[in-house]
C-alpha cells in the first residue's frame, strides 16, 4: 500500500490535515463541461475524469468573499456544535476523517476548534469517497493499522439527498464484515438539510462558502479520481494538485477567517443538544421531485444550497427550484441563475431552500 506524501501535496499544512491520495497531477487531463455531461450521461463514471478548473473570475472571488463575510460566524457556531458533539460521543482518542474535498476544510476547522479550546490535538486525514464506487478501502485500512485504538469520525461539509452517507454506510459495513473490524460510520456535517447525518451543526439549508469555488478553496486539490488506467489496486484514490493556481488560492485564508471567530464563541457554552435521528426526509422529497418533473436519472437532481450552487457554477443546469424567492439563503442562487438564463420555479414542497436540476444532454 502506498505511503503518505514525502513532498507537499496541496497547500494545507500537515498540522491541519494529511491527504491519503495518490498524486496523479502529471497523468490526468481535464474534460470540458459539455463533454463531461455527455460522457457521464452515456455511462462513463464521473470519477474517471476531471472537470476543467480555471482561475476564478473576479465575480466568483467577490462572491466567495461576500459569502464568507456573511456566514463566517454562523459557520464557526456550527463547527462548535459538531466539535463538541464529536468529543462528547467519541472522546479524546478520535480520528477525524474528512471526505475530500468539501469535507476537508470542515475537518480542519473541527481539529482547530478542539485544539484551541481543549488543547487536544486529534489526528486528521482526508480521504476519497465516490458515489457509486465507495470509500477508499486502502485509506481506511491504512488508518486502521496506524490508529488501532482510535474511534473514526467522518466529516463532510453538508448533505444533499444523502448519496454520500448511503455510500459511506455501505462501504464501512462491507469493510467491517470483510476485515472483522468495528469502524463507526458516523458522519458529522455543518448543515444537514437532507436529515441523514448523525451529527450536524444545523439542519438549515444555507450557503457554506467553500461550495462557491473549486480547488482554490480546497488546498488546490482536485475532485478525487478512481481510474484504473492510472491507479493500481494498492493505490489510494487519486487527485491532481493544481500548483499553477497558487496565486489564486484562498484555502488557508478561508479556514483562518473562520478560526478567528472561535475566541468569541468559547464563552457561549452550548447546552448538550440531542441529535435528532436521521429520517432521510430529503431523499423522499427528491423522489417526489423526480416524479413531478419526469426526470429519468435521480443523479441529475441536486438539492440544497451547496449542491445548487455547484450546478450553476460547474454543470449544465436545466432548471432551479426555489422554496421561497424572498429567502436570503437563495439570493446568490437567483443571481447566478439569471446570469446564466436558467429558469427559476417556486416549489414549496421541500425542506431544502433550493434544488438544482441538471440538463439531460443525451
Amino acid at each position: 500500500m502506498q505511503m503518505v506524501h514525502s513532498k507537499p501535496f496541496g497547500t494545507y499544512s500537515n498540522d491541519d490535515v494529511i491527504f491519503l491520495l495518490k498524486d496523479i497531477s502529471e497523468k490526468m487531463y481535464e474534460t470540458s463541461t459539455m463533454d463531461k455531461e455527455e460522457l457521464i450521461q452515456s455511462g462513463k463514471h464521473y470519477s474517471e475524469m476531471l472537470p476543467m478548473e480555471f482561475e476564478p473570475s473576479e465575480e466568483y472571488k467577490n462572491f466567495f468573499l461576500a459569502s464568507l463575510h456573511a456566514y463566517k460566524e454562523k459557520i464557526a457556531g456550527a463547527v462548535q456544535i459538531i466539535a463538541e458533539q464529536i468529543l462528547r460521543q467519541k472522546g479524546k482518542k478520535t480520528l477525524l476523517v474528512s471526505l475530500a474535498r468539501a469535507g476537508t476544510p470542515i475537518g480542519i476547522l473541527v481539529k482547530r476548534y478542539i485544539f484551541a479550546k481543549y488543547r487536544i490535538s486529534l489526528p486528521h486525514y482526508s480521504i476519497s469517497i465516490i458515489r457509486g464506487r465507495g470509500i477508499d478501502e486502502n485509506a481506511i485500512r491504512y488508518l486502521s493499522m496506524n490508529y488501532p485504538d482510535y474511534e473514526f469520525q467522518f466529516i463532510d461539509g453538508w448533505t444533499g439527498k444523502g448519496a454520500i452517507k448511503l455510500e459511506l454506510d455501505k462501504s464501512i459495513h462491507k469493510i467491517n464484515h470483510n476485515d472483522q473490524t468495528n469502524i463507526s460510520d458516523s458522519l458529522a456535517v455543518l448543515a444537514d438539510p437532507g436529515h441523514c447525518a448523525n451529527i450536524y451543526g444545523t439542519r438549515e439549508d444555507f450557503l457554506i462558502p467553500n461550495a462557491c469555488l473549486n480547488a482554490t478553496v480546497s488546498g488546490l486539490i482536485s475532485r478525487t479520481v478512481l481510474n484504473r488506467e492510472l491507479l493500481n489496486n494498492h493505490d489510494f484514490h487519486g487527485a491532481k494538485f493544481y500548483q499553477e493556481l497558487y496565486e489564486h488560492d484562498v484555502s488557508n485564508y478561508y479556514v483562518d477567517e473562520i478560526s478567528k471567530q472561535f475566541d468569541s464563541i468559547f464563552g457561549q457554552e452550548i447546552s448538550p443538544s440531542k441529535m435528532a435521528e436521521p429520517n432521510w426526509k430529503g431523499l423522499k422529497e427528491v423522489h417526489t421531485i423526480q416524479k413531478r418533473f419526469k426526470i429519468e436519472d435521480m443523479n441529475l437532481i441536486k438539492p440544497g444550497v451547496g449542491e445548487t450552487t455547484r450546478v450553476l457554477l460547474r454543470r449544465l443546469p436545466w432548471k432551479i427550484l426555489v422554496r421561497d424567492i424572498m429567502d436570503k439563503n437563495v439570493s446568490h442562487i437567483l443571481l447566478l441563475a439569471n446570469e446564466r438564463k436558467v429558469p427559476i420555479e417556486e416549489y414549496q414542497e421541500m425542506s431544502y431552500s433550493c434544488c438544482g436540476i441538471i440538463k439531460q444532454v443525451k
